[in-house]
């Protein structure tokens, strides 16, 4: 059995699709475009580059989008000042400050400053008590991704139904190890989440029907770790020594391997990546709504 290979980039592009289609109709019915503002410090390439990607993607389905720059020596207290500026704002509907920031800020304070109803990355630890509370609120975005593409591969159990499907997630941290347990336990799963430290952490995966590596370390999920017909989400983002002195990137799992047991699999790149900023366009049209008094299930 080969997997079947998890097209995030198609998916995603069905929700950049309905996202636009949202748009318009908030825009028609209720003078309302959403805006995102992006705020970058420092000159680190690859924030460059998913910024760039962030703004280009808002501008694409209809929205707003601003990016504001800041030097890589800029002091705690004027990011806080730039984001009340944006706080005010009643043009800007979503805030995201890309991380990591330079090690004299705090990503705590950045994070707890920005408007719980903008917090478009769903990192605010009210949007955090809200998740944990089952209540609505914007949740992080690689997680909702997460969920999204495994409800694909079960849509023959009552279109996407997880209901009573074990999943383990590896990987504990607050971006998505444990905001993604939380909404798996929404989907009406069996949730374990383990960690590099977990004791036989092989034979735990192989019990997953849902098996999540959010681990951080590469290629580190082997193929044996797998359930036969698994379904297997790789968030992982590893760069690795590759061919000709070039590098390449891989998951948290040995994709060649899992791919000979595993139902479905998510491909690095091409599989969570482009689901994380879909489902940031979708949370900031759903942050718009929230501020306008918009109900977003009807749009």
């Amino acid at each position: 059995m080969v997997a079947y290979i998890i097209d995030g980039k198609a998916i995603a592009a069905a929700i950049r699709a309905e996202t636009a289609r949202q748009v318009e109709v908030l825009v028609r019915d209720y003078n309302l475009i959403p805006g995102l503002a992006v705020v970058r410090v420092g000159e680190d390439p690859a924030s460059e580059v998913y910024v760039r990607n962030k703004v280009r993607s808002t501008q694409e389905v209809g929205m707003h989008s601003w990016e504001h720059h800041l030097p890589a020596d800029v002091s705690q207290e004027t990011l806080l000042r730039k984001l009340d500026k944006l706080n005010e704002d009643h043009a800007v509907h979503g805030i995201l400050v890309q991380l990591p920031l330079p090690s004299h800020i705090s990503e705590e304070a950045v994070i707890k400053h920005i408007r719980v109803e903008k917090d478009v990355d769903g990192f605010h630890i009210e949007n955090a008590g809200k998740l944990m509370t089952g209540q609505e609120g914007l949740f992080p975005c690689t997680p909702v991704g997460c969920v999204m593409l495994a409800k694909h591969c079960f849509q023959h159990r009552s279109q996407g139904d997880l209901s009573g499907l074990h999943a383990v997630v590896v990987g504990r941290s607050n971006i998505v190890g444990k905001p993604l347990s939380l909404l798996l336990l929404r989907e009406n799963c069996t949730v374990t989440i383990a960690h590099s430290r977990t004791a036989h952490l092989p034979e735990l995966c192989r019990t997953a029907d849902i098996l999540v590596a959010a681990v951080g370390r590469p290629q580190m999920i082997k193929g044996d770790w797998v359930k036969p017909g698994a379904v297997v989400i790789d968030v992982g983002i590893n760069r690795i020594p590759g061919e000709g002195g070039k590098t390449r990137l891989v998951g948290d799992v040995d994709f060649e391997s899992a791919k000979e047991v595993a139902a479905a699999i998510t491909p690095v790149p091409g599989g969570v990546g482009p689901m994380t900023i879909a489902c940031l366009l979708a949370n900031t049209v759903k942050a718009a709504c929230l501020q306008r008094s918009v109900d977003y299930g009807t749009l």
